[in-house]
C-alpha cells in the first residue's frame, strides 16, 4: 500500500475492530442466503467489496486486463473501512471481498457470528525490521533497544520476524499473539513497545524498529530496499486474500477471479506497481 493505503496489515484492521466491530453490523445472522453459492445467477456480475488500496486497484487491474477475455464480469465496491466489506459479504449485499488478513477474519467471525471464509492468498503488506544505527542484523548487539508495535496482532507478527532471522528466540507454542512475556531469549536486546504509526518517527529514538508496510511507505522506506528483515510472503498469516461467505467458494464466478488474481499478469502488476511495499502471496510464475 501506499500513502493512506489500506490496513497495514494489522494496526488499521485492529483499529477498526476495536472501535466499529459493535456498532456497524447489519441484519444478517451467519444462516442468511447470499448472491452467490449453487444458485447464483452466473449472467450477474460477481460483486466484490474491496479497501481502496491496493486491494481495488489489482481487481481494477483484473477487471481492465482480464475479466472479460475470461469471461468473468466484475463489479468492485470499495469501502474505506474494515467491517461493511464482511458484514456486506455475509447477508449477500456483495458476492466477495478482498481486504483483509486470516488473524483478523477469525477474530471477526468469532466476535460478530459471521461465516466468511477464505478463497485464495493474493497479497502482502511485509512488515520490516528497520534502522538509522546499524546496516546489518549482525551489527544489533546486547543493550541496544528495538521498537515494537503494542497492538495484539501486530506485536505477536514483530516478534515472529525477529524470531525467523535470529534476532532473538521465542517459547516453544508462541503464536500470532507473542508478546514480550513469550520471547525465551531476547539476546540482551531492550524492547520499546509502541503505537504502530508512531514507530518510523521513533527510528531516530532507537537501534531499530519492526515497522508496517504501509507506515514504512508514508515515511519514504522502502521495504525491498531499506528493511535489515522482511516478512516473506509464502506460508505467511498475514496474507490478505479474497473471501466469501461459507457455501460460496464454488460459485464459478469466484473460481475463476481466484485463478486470475493468482495470475502471472498479476503477479507482475503487484511488482512492478509496489515495488516491494505489497508483494505477491502465491506463486504464480513471472
Amino acid at each position: 500500500m501506499r500513502t493512506t493505503v489500506k490496513f497495514s496489515a494489522a494496526a488499521a484492521a485492529t483499529a477498526a475492530l476495536a472501535l466499529g466491530l459493535s456498532a456497524c453490523g447489519t441484519s444478517s445472522d451467519p444462516g442468511s442466503s447470499s448472491a452467490a453459492g449453487a444458485s447464483a445467477d452466473t449472467s450477474k456480475p460477481l460483486v466484490v467489496a474491496a479497501s481502496p488500496t491496493p486491494h481495488a486497484d489489482i481487481l481494477n487491474f483484473v477487471k481492465k486486463n482480464l475479466a472479460d477475455k475470461n469471461g468473468l464480469k466484475l463489479e468492485v465496491k470499495e469501502f474505506t473501512d474494515y467491517v461493511l466489506p464482511n458484514t456486506a459479504t455475509q447477508s449477500g449485499e456483495v458476492d466477495a471481498n478482498f481486504f483483509q488478513h486470516k488473524p483478523y477474519l477469525d477474530d471477526f467471525n468469532k466476535k460478530k457470528g459471521t461465516d466468511i471464509v477464505p478463497v485464495v492468498d493474493v497479497e502482502l503488506e511485509p512488515l520490516g525490521l528497520y534502522s538509522k544505527k546499524v546496516k546489518d542484523l549482525k551489527e544489533l548487539k546486547a543493550g541496544q533497544s528495538v521498537a515494537i508495535p503494542n497492538d495484539t496482532t501486530n506485536e505477536g507478527r514483530a516478534l515472529k520476524l525477529l524470531a525467523d532471522n535470529g534476532v532473538i528466540t521465542l517459547k516453544d507454542g508462541a503464536g500470532t499473539d507473542a508478546n514480550l512475556a513469550d520471547i525465551k531469549d531476547a539476546k540482551g536486546l531492550k524492547f520499546k513497545e509502541l503505537e504502530a504509526a508512531t514507530l518510523p518517527r521513533a527510528l531516530n529514538d532507537v537501534d531499530a524498529a519492526v515497522i508496517n508496510g504501509n507506515y514504512a511507505i508514508e515515511a519514504d522506506l522502502k521495504p525491498a530496499k531499506d528493511a535489515l528483515a522482511l516478512e516473506k510472503a509464502d506460508g505467511n498469516p498475514y496474507a490478505n486474500f479474497l473471501a466469501v461467505k461459507r457455501g460460496n467458494e464454488k460459485d464459478p464466478r469466484v473460481e475463476k477471479l481466484a485463478k486470475l488474481l493468482n495470475s502471472p499478469e498479476v503477479k507482475k502488476y503487484i511488482e512492478d506497481t509496489y515495488e516491494g511495499s505489497v508483494v505477491p502471496a502465491f506463486g504464480a510464475a513471472k
